[in-house]
């Protein structure tokens, strides 16, 4: 439904039964213009028009019509899934005769490159997994929109943070919702490469080894390459420590407070004090004092003593025990 169509419906829901000069009066459209949009919303049987003379029209219980319409939309968005999941598994097949020449693909111009980034997410069906590090051709605030449709559609998203560009970022208003709305981050000291996996279908990467802008990317289709990229990043993703949301969770109500929480996060991933005081908006000596507060609090003297109390409480997540859990969970079940 267009602004214009908009217009009409909402004045028709507003109003009684009204004739078409009433209607045409009110929202000031031209007379034909008016005329085929009240034939396309009495096809989607949105308004009704009586048997009078002059005719009126009117709406049916709005509630009642735009369901059916929205569960119309529902099927063909799972119609196009399914068809869109066929031509994939198509291209599959067909890439295994490829030439070698066209199994690595080479992307060149700022404006291609972050269009195809969005493409590229945007045609996930199942998992993304993601080295993010500097430099971005695309701001990440502008993908966040995009990685929470996808969570809410069901993708996986995996993502491995790079310390020094985990500094740049808003912990709190960037990291932490994706975090909450389902994915699963952790951070790497010093992330080797850029990386953004699809599936298992493709690969991006960009095309010099240490950018500091990205202009160019390569775009990698089945091949031992990609299998090989698929599995660093597995070997990235063990070594790499979990980063969790500063929310509760299952903690009892006594337990920990939500910005200790966050600072266990922080410390977690290895940011420098100094950066840390800038997450949370603190002064350093201010940050010093909490530090040291919360050392206390976990019944700890030093930090080392302090990250072991965090693991025994369950306070971040167990890597070792998630990647258990990952790999139970795709092992082949007995018939």
């Amino acid at each position: 439904m267009d602004a214009a169509a908009q217009t009409v419906y909402e004045f028709l829901v507003d109003s009684p039964p009204v004739t078409f000069e009433d209607i045409r009066g009110q929202t000031g459209l031209g007379g034909e213009q008016l005329r085929r949009l009240l034939d396309r919303l009495e096809a989607l049987s949105l308004v009704i028009r009586t048997e009078h003379c002059p005719p009126a029209f009117t709406t049916p219980a709005p509630d009642a019509a735009l369901e059916v319409l929205l569960l119309e939309q529902q099927e063909r968005i799972k119609r196009a899934r399914i068809y869109a999941e066929q031509l994939s598994a198509r291209n599959l097949r067909t890439a295994v005769g490829w030439e070698p020449s066209e199994l690595v693909e080479v992307i060149t111009g700022a404006d291609a490159v972050a269009q195809r980034v969005e493409q590229f997410l945007r045609g996930t069906s199942n998992e993304i997994r993601f080295v993010d590090k500097h430099p971005y051709v695309v701001a990440p605030k502008v993908l966040a929109p995009v990685e929470a449709q996808m969570l809410e559609r069901g993708v996986v998203f995996r993502a491995l943070y790079d310390t020094a560009g985990l500094e740049t970022r808003s912990l709190q208003t960037e990291v932490e919702p994706a975090i909450a709305r389902g994915e699963q981050a952790r951070v790497l000291p010093e992330a080797p490469v850029k990386l953004i996996l699809s599936d298992s279908r493709r690969a991006m990467l960009p095309l010099q080894s240490d950018p500091t802008m990205i202009e160019s990317v390569v775009i990698v289709h089945p091949s031992a390459l990609l299998d090989a990229l698929g599995a660093f990043f597995e070997v990235l993703w063990r070594s790499a420590v979990p980063l969790s949301a500063a929310n509760r969770g299952e903690l009892s109500a006594d337990s920990i407070s939500t910005e200790d929480l966050r600072l266990i996060g922080l410390l977690t991933a290895g940011l420098p004090d100094q950066a840390i005081a800038r997450q949370l908006g603190l002064s350093y000596r201010t940050f010093q004092r909490r530090l040291v507060s919360l050392i206390e609090s976990l019944g700890a003297r030093t930090r080392f003593q302090a990250g072991l109390q965090v693991a025994f409480r369950g306070l971040v997540p167990n890597p070792v025990a998630d990647s258990a859990q990952r790999s139970v969970s795709r092992a082949p079940q007995e018939p």
